[in-house]
């Protein structure tokens, strides 16, 4: 009778536990008083609870692996920097869709606009839906012309 009574504890007390963890799991909620938002691939905002860890990113560039600067165009430059913030992203152990914050820093918006379907098919791929403020600025590192920094939670 003692053996039951120690097992049956043992199985109350792993159901609370996994009740307890199940309760503190992040969670993550989006706010759009709006839906106009929708068709640029970001969200106004997102809430995050319970999150076991957050990750900053440094701008990710179209910067080789030797640490060279690109000089190609736009749409090469903003491809090879996906690639980079994916690379930081998987060598972290987050994935894509962990993504809460994603600021774009470019040198022409015009120029950004003109392949913003590669940035959005990327957000669509790994379904993020993230806050994002994307700014024009005089200049970037050498010859860049976009950079990717973001934030991620798990």
């Amino acid at each position: 009778m003692k053996k039951l009574t120690l097992i049956l504890s043992l199985i109350v007390l792993a159901m609370t536990y996994t009740q307890a963890q199940t309760k503190n799991q992040m969670e993550k909620k989006i706010i759009n008083p709006w839906e106009w938002q929708n068709q640029r691939s970001y969200v106004q905002a997102v809430e995050v609870k319970h999150a076991a860890s957050t990750l900053y990113i440094s701008g990710q560039t179209a910067i080789n692996a030797e640490g060279v600067s690109s000089n190609a165009d736009m749409r090469s430059q903003l491809s090879k920097a996906i690639q980079n913030l994916e690379k930081v992203i998987g060598e972290a152990g987050y994935s894509p869709a962990n993504v809460v914050r994603l600021n774009v820093y470019t040198t022409s918006t015009e120029e950004l606009l003109s392949c913003f379907d590669l940035f959005q098919a990327w957000i669509a791929k790994h379904g993020i839906q993230q806050a994002t403020t994307v700014l024009e600025v005089k200049g970037l590192f050498e010859t860049l012309k976009v950079e990717l920094e973001a934030t991620l939670v798990k």
